[in-house]
């Protein structure tokens, strides 16, 4: 059964606040959306400053959010009522370059992490593998990606960007164990009773709390926070730049590897388009 919700369009934003960095400004607020369709399912509490967005099974959380994004604006959060995948997107609005606006990908990433880390059992490893993919013990889960308007310039503020998560909490497959021996869902991992409201929930808070350690420290804090989640090879050193860009170095030979965010987000490698979701 599901019920309609009052058309609220006429009023687009009541509320608002400015997080102010050392690097740039950030904004979040609570925003009306348009009429949406909710199931009379599991409620999500989420923190203020975000409004809930929630769609049908056969929604897509991400564009869903992208679309939305001029209009309804920061806090926006979209999320798909579906019980084997925890989806959803959140709206940012920079006020810094977008060629540095682009960092928030990390605190996004941090922040899932985090999520997870809350429900994980204590002998399980939630790491990243860069740069948007989330593993449990090595087994791939999900990960996040992002979004910004195709018209933005490098060198001037983006009107909004959108961070966007999938993580698998249910393996659907009925094969067996080890037919897809890369990939895992956190019912196999042990996760007991988190699914997609409690990620999804966890992620709010815990994105607020990147973004407060951003506007307090720095965005290095986040860099450290999410490079401790990446796997390295020994003798090398990982950086992020101004640009979000990941630097490896080797010690003691002075060579140094870049590999671009731009060309990693405009690809996420752990999601399967012909699926919709995460790979097997």
């Amino acid at each position: 059964m599901r019920r309609r919700l009052p058309d609220s369009r006429r009023s687009c934003s009541s509320y608002r606040f400015s997080l102010l960095g050392r690097k740039g400004k950030w904004r979040t607020a609570l925003r009306s959306t348009p009429i949406n369709y909710v199931s009379l399912v599991e409620p999500i509490q989420l923190p203020p400053p975000f409004t809930l967005v929630r769609l049908r099974e056969s929604g897509d959380a991400f564009a869903h959010a992208c679309g939305i994004a001029p209009k309804c604006g920061a806090g926006t959060l979209v999320c798909v009522g579906r019980f084997d995948l925890a989806e959803f997107a959140v709206v940012l609005e920079p006020g810094e370059l977008l060629s540095t606006a682009r960092r928030a990908f990390y605190a996004g990433m941090v922040a899932l992490t985090d999520a997870l880390r809350a429900y994980a059992p204590p002998n399980k490893t939630v790491a990243i593998s860069w740069p948007g993919s989330v593993e449990i013990d090595g087994g791939l889960v999900g990960g996040g990606r992002m979004g910004w308007p195709s018209s933005a310039r490098e060198n001037e503020p983006p009107a909004w960007l959108v961070f966007g998560a999938m993580i698998r909490t249910v393996a659907m497959a009925d094969q067996g164990p080890g037919v897809h021996p890369l990939a895992s869902a956190l019912d196999e991992e042990g996760f007991g009773e988190a699914g997609a409201v409690q990620v999804t929930e966890s992620f709010a808070r815990h994105l607020m709390r990147a973004i407060d350690r951003w506007q307090v420290d720095g965005f290095d804090s986040v860099a450290r926070d999410y490079l401790s989640r990446v796997p390295r090879e020994r003798r090398t050193v990982l950086s992020i730049d101004e640009s979000g860009d990941l630097l490896t170095r080797q010690v003691g030979t002075g060579k140094v590897e870049r590999s671009e965010l731009v060309k990693a987000l405009a690809k996420p490698s752990w999601l399967d388009p012909k699926l919709g979701g995460p790979r097997t």
